[in-house]
């Protein structure tokens, strides 16, 4: 069966880019793999590398490289990844990564990668009025709250602001992915992978834009020798 995508969409936090890669993922009938999913998945296995990314997790630490692409290698070698392809969603973040992925791939390779891009004062008045539920981690804003009191629509959990999601924060964790990712970006950039597409506008509009792009590209590697 030919792969519906091959696609990593990069993106600042507040960018949308959780909610395009759900969109994303249905459209071409993909797995959505996020790194947060993947790793939860693979504590609940319980295999060796899930025990190592529990061990790493629960002391609060970042989990190495070389255990992140085992839980990666294990997740794309699933069924449903070799069929039909993916959408990674916050996957790599270091050129380290993205070799070490490409590495895993060949001789195939990913479709496209995106790089979905919002200026940062749209990000900062996003982030500001993101709420959380406390319980399940369901996603509202001050603009789309839960139906009733603050009590998520989901489990019923209380609807929060997250403590780091002060100003100050936000533009500390923005400037700290910028200082990460740009040379991620060159790196795509460089391979010839890489598209920029215009997160601002309303979900159906920047879907539609990010689904032409991710068509177009597929139409020049399909006409390729």
């Amino acid at each position: 069966m030919t792969p519906g995508v091959r696609l990593i969409l990069l993106g600042k936090q507040g960018a949308g880019k959780g909610t395009q890669c759900v969109r994303l993922s249905r459209h071409y009938v993909v797995p959505h793999i996020a790194t947060g999913d993947m790793f939860r998945a693979a504590v609940k296995s319980g295999t060796e590398a899930g025990r190592l990314v529990k061990r790493y997790l629960d002391a609060g630490e970042l989990v190495p490289d070389v255990i992140v692409m085992r839980v990666v290698a294990d997740r794309l070698d699933q069924d449903d990844t070799k069929a039909r392809g993916f959408v990674l969603d916050g996957f790599p973040r270091t050129v380290h990564q993205a070799e070490a992925l490409a590495a895993l791939l060949s001789p195939s390779d990913v479709d496209v990668v995106i790089d979905l891009e919002v200026p940062t004062g749209l990000v900062l008045q996003r982030l500001a009025s993101r709420r959380v539920c406390s319980a399940c981690g369901a996603n509202y804003s001050l603009d789309s709250p839960p139906k009733f009191d603050w009590t998520c629509d989901v489990c019923g959990g209380e609807v929060v602001q997250r403590g780091d999601d002060t100003e100050v924060a936000i533009r500390r964790r923005l400037k700290l992915y910028e200082v990460a990712t740009a040379p991620l970006v060159q790196w795509y950039l460089g391979r010839g992978q890489l598209e920029v597409v215009d997160g601002v506008g309303d979900a159906d509009t920047v879907m539609a834009r990010l689904v032409a792009v991710v068509d177009a590209r597929r139409g020049i590697r399909a006409e390729s020798p």
